[in-house]
Order: structure tokens, then sequence, then C-alpha cells
């Protein structure tokens, strides 16, 4: 439906009236069809947009972090040749490592939403002398989150599995 319409403004002291015109065009695919001559323009439109791509390696990350065992099961739901595609990708994810398909998760779906929430639990659930080093070894925008909390010097006595359980915690409730 072509329309056309006038909208005008009312008069304020020192100005002059204003218009607005407002056309509204035919959107292809709604109620009401094009006139004969737009027919073969949109036909013509509707034939150039591709069709949209599948995020196949996502879908294939998704059902081996999901499905470990049942992935090319979950994946042959999909069309024959996206089916095909999709467990390439697989392949590609069952090869990588553990840590490596976590972080391509992350990288994926990115980042926690609720990464102060995650570390606020994790301190409050960890040891004290895992909280002293989990503390110390936050980044300085994190530590604003524990305002109770002071750095202490770095311990001599800290065993070095303390340390990486430390750093995994962070790693995890920030990832």
């Amino acid at each position: 439906m072509d329309a056309t319409r006038i909208i005008r403004r009312p008069v304020a002291k020192g100005r002059p009236e204003e218009a607005t015109r407002i056309i509204r065009k035919p959107v292809p695919g709604a109620k009401g069809s094009p006139r004969p001559g737009q027919r073969a323009a949109v036909a013509k439109a509707a034939q150039k947009t591709p069709p949209a791509l599948l995020p196949l390696a996502r879908f294939a990350l998704v059902a081996l972090v999901f499905g470990r065992e049942r992935a090319s099961e979950l994946l042959e739901g999909l069309g024959e040749r996206e089916a095909e595609r999709a467990k390439e990708h697989l392949a590609g994810f069952a090869a990588l490592t553990s840590a490596q398909r976590q972080a391509r998760v992350a990288l994926e779906f990115g980042m926690r939403s609720d990464p102060s929430e995650q570390l606020r639990t994790v301190m409050e659930e960890a040891p004290e002398a895992l909280r002293r080093e989990i503390f110390r070894r936050l980044p300085p925008y994190l530590r604003t989150l524990f305002p109770e909390r002071s750095l202490e010097p770095a311990d001599d006595s800290t065993p070095p599995a303390l340390a990486a359980l430390a750093e995994r915690l962070i790693r995890e409730a920030t990832r």
C-alpha cells in the first residue's frame, strides 16, 4: 500500500507552520500484494537474498559439550549437507584438549554476565588460606569487590597447588 500523509505542526510564536510528509512503501511479505509493476522487483529482491547461514560450528560445539557420546547423533537432525559440515567441526573440536575446548566455549558464547557474584560465592565457600591466596591473585579492579579485605604480602610457605587452585578458581569465576 502506497500512502502519503502530511502532518502539520501547530504555528508557534514567530515560527512558520511546519509540515512533515510520511510516505509508506509496500513491505515484501506483508499483508496485501504489490502492484503488478512492482511484483517483478519484489521477486528479484527475494531471489538475491541468500538463505540464512547456520552456525554449524556452534551446533557442533554445543552437541559435544552437552552430549559427548551422542554428539554425532544429535547432529543427524540437521539437513544432510549441514550434518556433514557440522560433523567436520565436531571432529576438530573433539581433537582439542579439554582446556582448549573450554576456552573455545568461552570464546564462542561470551564471558559470564555475573563474574562478581561468582567470585563472591567462591570467596564465601573457600577456606581462609584459599581466600587470602585468591584475593592476592585478583586483578586490582576485582579486589574492589571485597573492601573488607586488605592485600597481605606473599607467603613463601604457600603450596604451589594452592596458588594454582586460586588461579583456576578466578579464571572459572570470571570466564
